[in-house]
């Protein structure tokens, strides 16, 4: 639980020794049954003296040890509920398997790439089918500030080539992962020094294989090229990338508290 709380708030400017900050920690732990415990159980668990206790609640600028109790519960309580959330939130994308072929660690560092833009935009590709999701994409990063230029298979190569200058990272969608068009952008913005991201199928392909990160979306219908028949990848597309959304204002969150 102690984990879950951000104890350095609490203790910032209270110099606490050693022996304090590990009570203080194994308190937070065991809320449901820290009162029950009281100061002398407490001090027995961590091997320390019912003074020690006391001196860290004065530190921490409470009347007392049941006053802290009743202070540090709400904490603790709200921390459980933010977690609770999102559990929920990450289960939701884990029962449509898109965390079956992607590292949760690639979505986070995906976020934290976004919150570190500078002043380039970010080129959104892709043709078909699959432009819809990323267009989407597109408009979710307009609404969040960010700068973006969306193109497709319509427009015209100058559209990518003269905004090279300015591209810091370079999106792409490509069910089949083996489109040229895309391959092709991929190449270029490589070569330039451009961060490049693929959303593809789950199988090797060129276009993933080429890119600086990939996430991989399990297609059911693979053979399909016509796009006829059910299949998941797309709504799994914008699955994801509402995770990414998802982690991304979660790491602004933490750079506002820092």
């Amino acid at each position: 639980m102690a984990g879950i709380v951000d104890i350095s708030k609490l203790t910032e400017g209270k110099n606490l020794t050693e022996i304090e900050d590990t009570v203080l920690r194994y308190m937070i732990s065991h809320m449901d049954s820290m009162l029950k415990m009281g100061v002398r159980g407490v001090a027995k668990e961590n091997f320390t003296s019912t003074s020690t206790i006391m001196r860290l609640t004065k530190k921490l600028g409470y009347n007392g040890f049941v006053d802290m109790y009743y202070k540090l519960l709400p904490l603790v309580e709200q921390a459980q509920d933010h977690v609770s959330t999102d559990l929920q939130f990450i289960n939701s994308f884990c029962s449509n398997s898109i965390l079956k072929y992607n590292s949760y660690e690639d979505i986070k560092e995906f976020a934290r790439r976004l919150c570190q833009l500078k002043s380039g935009y970010v080129f959104l590709y892709a043709t078909g089918f699959s432009a819809i999701p990323l267009e989407y994409l597109t408009k979710k990063l307009l609404v969040l500030g960010i700068k973006c230029i969306y193109s497709n298979g319509m427009d015209s190569i100058g559209v990518f080539e003269n905004n090279l200058e300015h591209m810091e990272m370079l999106v792409v969608v490509s069910r089949s992962g083996e489109t040229r068009w895309v391959a092709d952008r991929v190449k270029t913005a490589a070569e330039n020094g451009i961060y490049t991201v693929s959303f593809t199928n789950e199988a090797k392909n060129r276009v993933s294989s080429m890119t600086d990160m990939q996430f991989r979306i399990e297609d059911s219908n693979k053979l399909d090229d016509r796009n006829m028949m059910a299949n998941t990848f797309f709504p799994n597309v914008i699955m994801l990338m509402e995770l990414l959304i998802y982690e991304y204002h979660k790491v602004l969150q933490n750079m506002d508290e820092k």
